[in-house]
């Protein structure tokens, strides 16, 4: 899906939920530890099914990667599948089961004036970390370093 289509449906859920706000960018985001999650799954479950041979350790990795992804995923209170949308002013995070989807419900709003962005590069993911310097809260996200996420254009935008 082009980001252009990306930016149409979370400029749409903006609309919806009454913020009147231009989105220049959208990427799909996953909670931070996602992937992570998902390998230590399947690591830890493929030994278990290599102890009963056969194809249980096949079905281990299988099993145990998603149930390591959606326990990252649920520690981290947040959806796990996010649309992120930038503007001038602002970051939205919205919960969307796909980068398809029209996102459901906003996650998250910040004011870019009071943000800190970091962004730590790993070898599958970037790790996005944003940070409100007057509350110190942190959002920690990774975006998936495949193009059709366009989470680079997210973190460009961030970036400046």
């Amino acid at each position: 899906m082009s980001e252009e289509a990306m930016v149409l449906l979370v400029q749409d859920a903006l609309v919806a939920n009454g913020i009147e706000d231009t989105v220049l960018a959208v990427g799909q985001f996953n909670p931070r530890g996602h992937t992570g999650g998902m390998f230590v799954g399947g690591l830890a479950a493929g030994d278990v099914g290599a102890v009963l041979g056969g194809a249980a350790e096949s079905i281990g990795v299988g099993a145990g990667s998603l149930a390591g992804m959606r326990a990252s995923d649920d520690m981290s209170g947040l959806p796990a599948k996010m649309l992120i949308g930038v503007s001038a002013t602002a970051v939205y995070g919205f919960a969307a089961s796909t980068r398809r989807a029209q996102p459901t419900t906003l996650t998250f709003q910040i004011e870019r004036s009071a943000l800190q962005v970091t962004v730590h590069q790993r070898v599958n993911v970037r790790i996005l970390e944003l940070v409100d310097t007057v509350s110190g809260s942190r959002i920690e996200l990774e975006g998936n370093r495949l193009p059709v996420t366009h989470s680079k254009d997210v973190i460009e935008h961030l970036r400046g």
